[in-house]
C-alpha cells in the first residue's frame, strides 16, 4: 500500500511539472514588439529574404498586397501565376500559360500593366496565345516583381494597419539574435568524433528541428573553421525543396550549432542495405533521382559544386522526399572558374577528381551516376558491397575499367542513363554539354 501511495505521488509530482514547463512554453509563443524602424531603413537588403524566399513572410506581404490597392493586388495575382508556373509540366502548363494570358486581358490586370513602363506595358497589352512565349513570361515576371519590390517601400507607410504591425514583428523577430537558450534540447541522435546531432524544439514556435552541433577545439585543431563557415554559408543561400533549409545558426563556448530540418526518414544508404532486401525499388529509384537532379541543379545555378554526392548525405523527411545534405566539401566557384583539389568520397570521385586536373560542376553528375547504381543493385559500381580493397585499386578501377551491368534489375533505361552520367570523358557526361539537362533523359 505504501509502494502505491509514493507511485501515486512521483506521477502527480511528475505531470505537474510537465504542466508547469507547457506553461512556460506557451508563455514564450509570442512576436517581440518592435522598438524601432532601423530594421527596414535597408529595404533592398532584406527585401528578397523576407518577401519572397521565407513562407511565412512571403504570405504576409501578399496579404498586405491584397489589402492595399487593386493595382497591388493585381500585381500579386499575376506574380503567384507566373512564378507558380515555372513548376508545371506537360499539358498542364500549357493551361496555365493560356490562363494567366486570359486573365491579362482582364480590366484590373490591364490597369496594373499600364502602370508599368509606357512601350514596355503597351506591349504586353498587345499579347496574344502567338506571341505569349516563355521569353515574354521571363520578362512580365521581372517587371511584375520590380513593381511588388517598389511596394515594400509604401508597406513601412502605413504603421496604422494591422497588416504592417505584424509583419514588422515577424521582421524584428527573424533578425533576432539566436542563443542556446532560444531552443529545448533533446536527446542525441548522431554522434562522432567532431559532431553531434540532436533533436532541439524552439521555444517561439514549438517546431522541432534537428541541431548539427560542432566542436569547436577539434575544429580547430584539424583547421576545420573554414569548413565549417563555407556548409553555413551555402545552408544560407539554399532555397530549395530539394536541399535541406538552415533554420538557425548560433555558436556557444564548446560548439558551433547549425540548426536545421529535422530528416526522420533516414538516409538512403539505410534504406538501400538495411531496409528488407538490399537495394530500391526501380519506382522509387525514379523518384528519387529525380529529386536528386533538382537539388543538384539548384547548388550549380549558384555556381556551387557538391563534390560528396552520395546516398548517405541524401535525407529523407516523413513525406519520403529527399534532400540533400552536408555541405563540408562543397565549394561556390566564380563564374567560368575550375578547381584542381582532390575532395571527396572514395568509389563516388569522378577521373578528374582523381587525376587532380581542373574540374567544376562535372563531378557531380559522376557521383549520381554511382549513386544511381548503388541504389538499384546496392553496391558501387567500381566495389562490391563490403569488398576489402585498398583505395588504390578502387582508383586504378574507376580510371581505367568500364561500368558492368551484372544486377537482374537493370533494364535497358537506367543502364542508359548510368552509362551517360559515367562518361569518363567530361565533354561526353550527361549533364555537362551545353544546354544538357539529365531532367529530359
Amino acid at each position: 500500500m505504501g509502494d502505491l501511495t509514493y507511485l501515486n505521488s512521483l506521477v502527480v509530482n511528475t505531470t505537474y511539472l510537465d504542466a508547469q514547463q507547457t506553461a512556460k512554453r506557451r508563455s514564450s509563443i509570442s512576436l517581440p514588439i518592435p522598438s524601432s524602424s532601423g530594421l527596414l531603413d535597408s529595404e533592398g537588403s532584406c527585401y528578397e529574404s523576407l518577401c519572397e524566399q521565407q513562407p511565412i513572410g512571403r504570405k504576409l506581404f501578399h496579404q498586405f498586397l491584397f489589402d492595399s490597392n487593386s493595382q497591388y493586388a493585381a500585381a500579386a495575382k499575376l506574380w503567384e501565376e507566373l512564378d507558380s508556373w515555372q513548376y508545371i509540366e506537360d499539358e498542364a502548363k500549357e493551361k496555365a500559360r493560356l490562363s494567366i494570358l486570359a486573365k491579362i486581358c482582364q480590366s484590373e490586370s490591364r490597369t496594373f500593366l499600364l502602370s508599368l513602363t509606357g512601350d514596355t506595358a503597351e506591349k504586353y497589352t498587345r499579347l496574344s496565345s502567338g506571341t505569349f512565349n516563355e521569353e515574354v513570361m521571363d520578362h512580365m515576371r521581372e517587371a511584375t516583381r520590380k513593381l511588388i519590390y517598389y511596394s515594400f517601400t509604401a508597406l513601412q507607410k502605413c504603421s496604422v494597419q494591422k497588416m504592417f504591425t505584424k509583419y514588422f514583428n515577424w521582421c524584428c523577430f527573424t533578425h533576432a539574435i539566436i542563443s542556446k537558450n532560444y531552443c529545448f534540447q533533446s536527446r542525441a541522435f548522431d554522434m562522432t568524433l567532431y559532431k553531434t546531432v540532436c533533436a532541439v524544439q524552439a521555444k517561439h514556435t514549438g517546431q522541432i528541428y534537428a541541431c548539427k552541433k560542432l566542436d569547436k577545439r577539434r575544429l580547430k585543431k584539424k583547421g576545420g573553421e573554414r569548413l565549417a563557415l563555407i556548409e553555413k554559408q551555402i545552408l544560407e543561400k539554399a532555397n530549395s525543396r530539394f536541399v535541406i533549409n538552415l533554420a538557425y545558426a548560433y555558436d556557444d563556448k564548446m560548439h558551433l550549432c547549425l540548426v536545421m530540418d529535422l530528416m526522420n526518414g533516414g538516409d538512403l544508404k539505410f534504406h538501400i542495405y538495411d531496409l528488407g532486401k538490399r537495394g530500391i525499388r526501380m519506382e522509387r529509384v525514379v523518384y528519387y533521382v529525380a529529386q536528386i537532379t533538382i537539388g543538384i541543379l539548384h547548388l550549380h545555378g549558384m555556381n556551387i559544386v557538391y563534390r560528396d554526392m552520395k546516398p548517405e548525405n541524401v535525407l529523407l523527411d516523413a513525406k519520403g522526399q529527399c534532400r540533400l545534405s552536408d555541405f563540408g566539401l562543397a565549394v561556390e566557384l566564380t563564374k567560368g572558374k575550375k578547381i584542381c583539389q582532390k575532395a571527396g568520397t572514395t568509389g563516388y570521385m569522378a577521373p578528374e577528381i582523381l587525376k587532380q586536373e581542373n574540374y567544376s560542376m562535372s563531378v557531380d553528375w559522376w557521383s549520381v551516376g554511382c549513386s544511381i547504381y548503388e541504389m538499384v543493385a546496392a553496391r558501387l559500381p567500381f566495389k562490391d558491397f563490403k569488398e576489402k580493397v585498398q583505395n588504390e585499386e578502387v582508383t586504378r578501377r574507376t580510371l581505367e575499367d568500364e561500368c558492368k551491368f551484372e544486377h537482374r534489375n537493370f533494364d535497358g533505361p537506367i543502364k542508359d542513363l548510368i552509362s551517360r552520367f559515367l562518361k569518363k570523358r567530361v565533354q561526353n557526361r550527361l549533364g555537362c554539354r551545353s544546354g544538357d539537362d539529365p531532367r529530359n533523359h
